[in-house]
């Protein structure tokens, strides 16, 4: 999951992004992987949202950490993205062998498709898969 939509989620409590957090954890239909980095990324994020107090910023990249797929990187390649935020979360990706990014930035993560097997899709796209499934 990248970082705008865990701030996205934080900052409304609507949309698939909030939606998606509050699917996390216990009989959830699908998991998250996580690394110190991006547990780090993820704080720093959510520090900056407006409103959000420090200790609720924490609370949130806790409890991400506990329901997450905790993964060591032991490889970098990077640069290979055009934002080196994102390098972080597709190194994740491909160390959990994940079948998706769960971005809002779906142009940022070009060439993710082909060249790792890994499927980019926004939250809404993930969420009416994720509904998909129920029926």
């Amino acid at each position: 999951m990248d970082t705008n939509v865990v701030v996205s989620g934080m900052r409304s409590r609507e949309g698939a992004s909030y939606r998606l957090l509050l699917e996390l954890g216990g009989d959830s239909r699908f998991g998250i992987s996580i690394s110190v980095p991006l547990a780090m990324e993820y704080e720093m994020a959510l520090r900056r949202v407006p409103g959000l107090k420090r200790a609720d910023a924490e609370r949130v990249v806790d409890f991400l950490c506990e329901v997450g797929d905790k993964r060591e990187i032991y490889f970098l390649w990077r640069p290979l993205l055009r934002d080196p935020k994102d390098e972080m979360v597709l190194e994740v990706a491909v160390e959990a062998q994940a079948d998706a990014i769960v971005t809002h930035n779906v142009r940022d993560f070009k060439g993710v498709e082909e060249g790792f097997g890994i499927r980019i899709v926004t939250p809404g796209v993930f969420l009416l898969e994720l509904e998909g499934e129920e029926e």
